[in-house]
């Protein structure tokens, strides 16, 4: 798969770019199997049936970029995850000068991260053995030496909420405010959990779209999975992260599966969210914890059926669970013919409707796939 050229990165949100624009006015490409279709995303009740059921993520954009220093030295913390004892992984980056930030080596160990608010980080240990992008930090409280006691679980989350803002990469133009990263199905958690990054997948939907889907018969599964840092400069596989799924939820997708409606995860942290919660039987049930599941061709897929999900850089883990849906031939077809049509990238760009092959055309291939 070639590299996706600079200028297809969408820089500004679609309601941002022309006058009677909303978060909908993105393009949406359709792959049933290898038959490519290009529409509208507004477009979308019409290509969905009664029955389906769309799995969404809810949790909810975090400020979970923060300056601060390293001694003399400026550094931006992005808090990824937060652990059951009280520690944050994070990444450490380098401001560069334009708003955003680049790659940083992160330690060594005993390295003391000082934030607004008189917050004090002190990295512990790397996630990996390769000791290099997320750190564990843990959050001194304030007046403690380091190895002293650790600050209480919402101090970090006062600290976002005063001082901190969305994470945002080189590709965007501006920085924007946190409404702009949340999608129409964000809600807060109760202990204050969520997302580094947004679910950027279900950003396109508006109340709009929601109310239509219903008054068709289409179903939504709330899920939640509070997903990470994703920086753009790297692709490894995700790490553990928390996740719920609720017996309203899980039923929902159950009966779907028992009739003809299929089962349509918005985004891929939808995802890795229900295929956690499958059991030995291949059956959806209430589930919450911690997932390290990471879905590959592999492994495949034992619940979804189809995957609604932005465009995805070639060298991105992200492509691997794609594949596990739709299948290779699907996913580099799919692929040509979006960088054919120029369509665009990242958390703002364009949108790819991945559905089961129908109809006795099901497995043509475009001029363009090859």
């Amino acid at each position: 798969m070639v590299r996706v050229p600079s200028e297809l990165s969408a820089r500004v949100p679609a309601e941002q770019r022309g006058p009677g624009l909303d978060r909908d006015s993105v393009r949406l490409l359709v792959s049933r199997g290898t038959e490519v279709g290009h529409h509208s995303f507004r477009e979308l009740p019409g290509l969905l049936r009664a029955g389906d059921v769309l799995v969404v993520n809810t949790s909810e954009t975090l400020p979970a970029a923060v300056d601060g220093r390293i001694g003399p030295t400026r550094v931006v913390v992005h808090f990824s995850t937060r652990g059951d004892d009280g520690r944050w992984a994070v990444e450490l980056r380098d401001p560069d000068g334009r708003g955003t930030t680049r790659a940083r080596t992160g330690g060594p160990a005993g390295t003391e991260v000082r934030l607004p608010g008189g917050l004090r980080l002190l990295l512990e240990e790397p996630l990996d053995r390769a000791g290099g992008r997320l750190w564990w930090a843990r959050p001194l409280a304030e007046g403690v030496p380091p190895g002293g006691g650790t600050a209480g679980p919402g101090r970090v989350l006062e600290v976002m909420r005063a001082h901190g803002r969305p994470i945002r990469y080189a590709y965007t133009e501006r920085d924007q405010p946190l409404s702009v990263y949340r999608t129409v199905f964000a809600l807060p958690s109760a202990d204050g959990a969520g997302s580094a990054e947004m679910p950027s997948a279900a950003r396109p939907f508006t109340a709009g779209m929601v109310t239509e889907l219903v008054s068709r018969g289409v179903q939504f599964a709330p899920v939640a999975l509070h997903t990470g840092v994703a920086s753009a400069e790297a692709h490894e596989p995700p790490y553990p992260e928390r996740f719920r799924v609720p017996e309203a939820s899980a039923r929902l997708i159950r009966g779907a599966r028992a009739g003809s409606g299929r089962v349509v995860a918005v985004g891929t942290t939808a995802v890795r969210a229900v295929e956690s919660a499958v059991d030995a039987d291949g059956v959806v049930r209430a589930r919450e914890g911690w997932t390290d599941l990471v879905v590959t061709p592999d492994r495949g897929v034992r619940v979804v059926d189809g995957l609604l999900t932005g465009l995805h850089e070639p060298e991105a883990s992200h492509l691997l669970m794609l594949e596990a849906v739709a299948g290779r031939a699907a996913i580099e077809c799919g692929y040509a013919q979006a960088l054919h049509g120029r369509y665009l990238w990242h958390e703002f760009g364009d949108v790819h409707l991945l559905l089961p092959p129908e109809g006795p055309h099901a497995e043509r291939c475009g001029s363009n796939c090859a």
